[in-house]
């Protein structure tokens, strides 16, 4: 598939993004697409940050994919900087159509690019689809990943 556009996410594409985001079992029950305060502040982070980078896939001014691609410098490995890959999302109607190896191959080369030694992501451990799709892109299911879940704190 090579009908589709990749650009930066303006603030226009929230709506579109959030719609993406809450688009499958997992994100439906954790998303609210009704309700875009916390995700417009969340941008205005993500987008004044220069080592962030929200994108979104476009055909015929349709928003149908997005990512979010973090720059992470660090002293192990020599120093190298990763990206990391977070929030891959492909409109259902799109899937198994290439869009989603498309993103992810964009992603690898702007990282390289910008001179990162090594890509990384992290999929929710019931997304079995998912796990092989990656592992056809080369990636390796090398690492065990933990997450806690913080309360906000209080004010």
């Amino acid at each position: 598939m090579s009908d589709f556009s990749i650009r930066r996410a303006a603030p226009r594409d929230l709506p579109a993004i959030v719609a993406l985001l809450a688009d499958d079992e997992l994100g439906a029950a954790r998303e609210t697409p009704g309700d875009l305060g916390p995700y417009r502040e969340a941008f205005a982070a993500i987008d004044a940050d220069p080592h962030q980078l929200l994108v979104v896939a476009e055909r015929d001014a349709e928003i149908i994919g997005t990512l979010q691609l973090t720059f992470l410098p660090g002293l192990s490995h020599r120093g190298a900087t990763r990206a990391q890959i977070e929030a891959v999302r492909v409109g259902g109607e799109m899937r198994g159509g290439g869009l989603g190896s498309g993103l992810i191959g964009w992603a690898v080369d702007e990282a390289r690019r910008r001179g990162c030694r090594m890509v990384q992501l992290t999929s929710n451990a019931s997304r079995t689809d998912a796990h092989r799709f990656y592992e056809r892109l080369g990636f390796t299911a090398s690492h065990v990943g933990f997450k806690l879940a913080l309360e906000k704190a209080p004010e």
